[in-house]
């Protein structure tokens, strides 16, 4: 990336110096701790710019044929495949993500939203008739899209390719702790030929641009995911102006284990798929409901799990789990850890300290504790890191019971030979979704939360429906 786009923004189909000087914002390496560069710090100027431009564009682009949107978006995940390595590279430098696996999953599950969306567009009927009236869906406006450091590249098509399948115009604020894949994303959107003021994208904290977008009142709706209490803040500042607000935040992900489940296979797959990106995902399954007379068969394979992960240069093609993103997420890490030895909670892999080896880095090791108990933080806080809570259960009831025992309910997940059994236990767990037997992701499965895990949702068509109005003609 270089120094010129990093202290500029992308506003109304150009490159643009920020509206008022400001002291760059650092940005670090997360493996080497070291300075690596500074993006600009934007402003309520640079958001009031970028705005207008959103809302000068949208008349047109709102009527716009679907088949030009429909072939933008072909462009754009085009040049995304096309630029793939390029993305990974910076994923990996920016947030610490191993290579191998920025180029297995950031970028193929980014590209993946695109193509949701073109399928999506393809199908869409956004006039039909119905009882004594003609149902419209329209394009709701300017969007103002929020997106977090720990995916993305992923989370900026997740909110992108739905609003330009729409007709919206949208700017972007992307995470400062991991802006360049987004730098990189704003050069995709220009070389695709968007429509000047389509997609705007302005740097910065959330404090200055995030809060001057969630409250400027030419912003139709708001779409940010990132932590429950930075949700929370964004609703109260769009609540004046009564815009739409869809929030993916918090999670703390059960993962229950029946007792006729291949705990051979559940087991180590569960340690896997709640510490990939470094646990740094908030539907992470970090809660693992294990029946009681199973524990010890169970900690002997996670254990043995964790120890396989490769903790390493992010550069690495052998390296299978990087540093943690940043410094504050590292300390907040570390800070988990200490409390759940601190409650008494059995330390099974991993714990305080950095692995071996590695003398610098955010860099943590793939830590397990076993009986885990409600009461306990690490049982009810988000840690967001390579850390799994193993609690025991008597009953199904207990278990479902365990599950639902949190404010969030973004993600879970349910392991059994028995179909009907499993089913009917996902049935029962308040969340917005449960996996069955770890199944193939789909970027058309909608995704979101109950309860603090935010509102709305993502993906497929029921994302893309999120970015429209409703409208009845009677004749």
């Amino acid at each position: 990336m270089t120094n010129d786009r990093a202290g500029q923004f992308y506003v109304d189909g150009a490159w643009c110096e920020p509206a008022t000087p400001a002291p760059a914002i650092p940005v670090t390496d997360p493996a080497t701790e070291s300075l690596i560069g500074t993006i600009a710090a934007g402003s309520a100027a640079d958001v009031d710019r970028a705005v207008a431009a959103a809302a000068r564009a949208f008349p047109a682009f709102a009527v716009s044929p679907v088949a030009e949107r429909i072939a933008l978006l072909g462009r754009i995940a085009a040049l995304l495949e096309e630029r793939a390595e390029a993305f990974a590279q910076a994923i990996a430098t920016e947030m610490g993500a191993a290579i191998g696996f920025a180029r297995a999953s950031h970028v193929p599950f980014a590209i993946a939203h695109v193509r949701a969306q073109m399928e999506v567009l393809a199908d869409y009927r956004f006039e039909r008739p119905a009882a004594g009236f003609t149902l419209c869906k329209e394009a709701i406006g300017v969007c103002a899209l929020i997106t977090p450091w720990n995916w993305p590249l992923y989370q900026i098509t997740a909110k992108v390719a739905p609003a330009i399948a729409a007709g919206c115009t949208v700017v972007l604020k992307p995470s400062e702790l991991s802006p360049y894949s987004a730098l990189l994303f704003a050069d995709v959107m220009h070389d695709a030929g968007t429509p000047a003021g389509v997609f705007n994208l302005i740097g910065g904290t959330g404090e200055a641009v995030g809060a001057a977008l969630a409250a400027h009142p030419d912003v139709a709706m708001i779409s940010i995911t990132g932590s429950t209490r930075a949700g929370v803040l964004v609703a109260q500042a769009a609540a004046v102006s009564v815009k739409r607000v869809v929030q993916e935040l918090g999670g703390k992900s059960p993962n229950i284990l029946l007792p006729d489940a291949d705990f051979a296979q559940a087991v180590p797959r569960g340690v896997m798929a709640g510490m990939r990106n470094v646990g740094q995902s908030c539907s992470a399954p970090t809660r693992m409901l294990v029946p009681a007379a199973r524990l010890a068969e169970v900690e002997l394979l996670a254990a043995s799990a964790a120890a396989e992960w490769r903790i390493g240069p992010p550069d690495d093609t052998a390296t299978t789990m990087g540093p943690i993103a940043n410094a504050a997420q590292y300390a907040r890490v570390l800070d988990m850890i200490a409390a759940g030895q601190a409650d008494g909670a059995r330390l099974i892999a991993g714990g305080p300290g950095r692995p071996a080896g590695l003398d610098r880095g955010f860099y943590v090791q793939p830590t397990i504790f076993s009986g885990v108990t409600r009461d306990m933080r690490i049982a009810r806080e988000e840690i967001f890191g390579p850390v799994l809570c193993i609690m025991p259960y008597e009953s199904e009831d207990e278990a479902v019971a365990i599950a639902n025992d949190t404010v969030y309910g973004l993600g879970a997940h349910v392991q059994s030979t028995d179909p009907v059994r499993a089913r009917a236990i996902a049935r029962r767990i308040r969340s917005g979704q449960v996996h069955i037997n770890y199944p193939a992701w789909t970027a058309h499965a909608p995704f979101g939360g109950y309860k603090q895990s935010g509102n709305g949702r993502e993906y497929g068509v029921h994302g893309f429906e999120e970015y429209l109005e409703t409208k009845a003609i009677l004749a």
